[in-house]
């Protein structure tokens, strides 16, 4: 228990929540309803798995970057909390598991799973070389509901696509919002990022840009899927909550921990709820 408390901290399990919701979006959508009991284990297995794998090659690789940033410096991961070759053990447990677990779903999503992984993994080496970290991270959760959908309907239908960019946008804009935090870091230490790189105005820019995107691919994605009225109040919302997050980091950087956790927190689940009812009304 003890182990898998310090594996929960080392990678915020918390945080899955923020690509949980839009995978049973698509999977909602996909099977025009509700998609069954086996499917939902496997898909959850599945995207708990696929971010472990994920959060631990970045702990893992950015070792020599956290222990330096005065941010990070306390993760489990550089202070001796949990070890390298535990770290090493993790990593490869939920590789295997992921790959496992997807052969029991079906052959689309089972060869599908060395790119994602490829995708999940290499991140984290990106901030060394190019500021499009960013958009890598929005891919790499972007990959959510497509797995999610391919999980039901053993393909990768048009209107997935949208929503899938949707939430590459989503991510990458905030993203970009929490990299501020690290600006001077990274600028000291090298590292790539919009906001080390371009600054704190441009910076804002692009994350305002980007999630405008994230709500014109929302909305293709519910034109093109034909759902209805509380799917266009999901999209009214959460163009609400991107605005509140972009006020609230514009009007003091401060509030970048509260705009990123809780806000897009809300927004994901609140957007499931909606997309949910939409698809009961239907049924109704």
């Amino acid at each position: 228990m003890n182990y898998l408390l310090k594996m929960a901290k080392l990678v915020k399990f918390e945080h899955t929540i923020f690509s949980m919701p839009f995978i049973f979006v698509a999977m909602i959508v996909g099977a025009n309803g509700w998609f069954g009991w086996k499917l939902l284990a496997l898909v959850t297995l599945e995207a708990i798995f696929a971010r472990n794998f994920a959060m631990g090659v970045n702990r893992y690789l950015d070792r020599d970057i956290d222990i330096k940033n005065e941010r990070t410096k306390d993760r489990p991961s550089v202070n001796g909390e949990v070890s390298i070759n535990e770290m090493r053990i993790f990593i490869l447990f939920n590789a295997l598991a992921f790959i496992g677990v997807a052969y029991f779903i079906n052959d689309l999503v089972f060869f599908s799973t060395p790119f994602i992984l490829a995708v999940l993994g290499g991140y984290s080496y990106f901030k060394r070389f190019s500021e499009y970290a960013h958009i890598i991270l929005g891919i790499s959760l972007g990959l959510a509901p497509i797995g999610g959908v391919m999980a039901v309907t053993n393909s990768v239908p048009e209107w997935s696509v949208f929503l899938a960019f949707g939430v590459v946008f989503w991510v990458a804009g905030f993203d970009i919002l929490y990299s501020l935090q690290d600006m001077e870091f990274d600028k000291k230490e090298g590292l790539f990022s919009i906001p080390s790189r371009y600054g704190l105005e441009a910076s804002l820019a692009l994350s305002g840009l980007f999630h405008s995107l994230t709500i014109v691919f929302w909305y293709l994605f519910i034109y093109y899927s034909h759902l209805g009225f509380f799917a266009y109040v999901a999209l009214l919302i959460s163009a609400k909550f991107l605005i509140y997050e972009q006020y609230l980091v514009r009007t003091n950087l401060d509030n970048i921990p509260r705009a990123f956790f809780d806000l897009n927190g809300y927004l994901g689940v609140i957007f499931f709820i909606l997309i949910l009812l939409d698809k009961v009304y239907w049924w109704i």
